[in-house]
Parts: structure tokens; C-alpha cells; sequence
């Protein structure tokens, strides 16, 4: 093998090699950002890791709002079958309410509570996306959505 063949396979081999690292970094810090949506009843039945941050969605559940000392806020995030206890550090969007549809950015402990680190009110509540509607309907056909949803199905 010559000296100028030797090279450009060692030039190749290592654009490759380069290649392929640039292409395991992508892929790993892409997977470190994913973050998955779930909701209460999945988070209940156990299907949830602990400690790895994901988006939670449902309605605050009436009555279950605390305000604690300084910024502290408990409160539960439920859809028709389960509901799980959010411990909010911050400020909350002005149309955060009981009833209100929200989706909370953060981790679940060990205890069951999510802890979030940011929360977002629902702003429009006319529109519903299909695949949530059909979570809210129960077996019997009866919907657990508030007055005002059911309306516009």
C-alpha cells in the first residue's frame, strides 16, 4: 500500500469515526430533552418514572387549592379517573383556577406528589384536542368535562 493511499484511508476512517461521534451526541442530547406528556390516571396506575421530567395535563381539581407561605401553591391536577397533588414554588398564571385546564412542567417524587416548575393555564377553553375529549368520556358514555365544555361537543 502506497503512502498517499494509506493517508486518505486514514483521512476517511477518521471522517467517519468524527461522523459517527457527531451523530451519538445528537441522538444523546436529544433524548436527555425529550419530554413526554402524560396524565393523572397514568400517573396513579404507576407507568410514570420517578424523578425524570415530563408534562402533566388535566384540570385543577376543585377545592384543592392551598396557598402556602410566600409563593407556595398546592393544589391537584385530575382527569375522570385520578388525581394527583402538584406542589407549585412561583408565581401562577392569572387564569389559574379550580376547573381550569392546565399543563405543569416538572418531576414526581417518591411520595406520589408532582413537583413542578412551571404551570400553564389553558387559555382558550373552547377547543379540546380529540385524543383528550375521548380520555375525559367514561365507560358508562357520561362526561366528567365541566358544564361549559360539554356544551360544545
Amino acid at each position: 500500500m502506497t503512502r498517499t493511499r494509506r493517508r486518505r484511508l486514514l483521512l476517511v476512517g477518521g471522517l467517519f469515526v468524527g461522523l459517527a461521534a457527531a451523530v451519538a451526541l445528537s441522538l444523546s442530547a436529544f433524548s436527555q430533552n425529550l419530554m413526554y406528556f402524560h396524565q393523572p390516571s397514568q400517573i396513579v396506575a404507576g407507568k410514570v418514572p420517578l424523578n425524570t421530567r415530563f408534562r402533566i395535563g388535566g384540570l385543577v381539581k376543585r377545592g384543592s387549592v392551598q396557598r402556602g407561605r410566600g409563593l407556595t401553591v398546592r393544589f391537584s391536577i385530575a382527569d375522570c379517573k385520578a388525581s394527583v397533588p402538584v406542589l407549585f414554588k412561583g408565581t401562577l398564571p392569572d387564569l389559574f383556577r379550580p376547573g381550569q385546564g392546565v399543563i405543569a412542567y416538572g418531576k414526581l417524587n417518591s411520595k406520589g406528589q408532582f413537583i413542578a416548575d412551571s404551570v400553564l393555564a389553558k387559555h382558550d377553553q373552547n377547543y379540546m384536542s380529540p385524543a383528550v375529549a375521548k380520555e375525559l368520556k367514561t365507560k358508562q358514555g357520561k362526561s366528567c368535562m365541566p358544564a361549559n365544555l360539554q356544551a360544545s361537543r
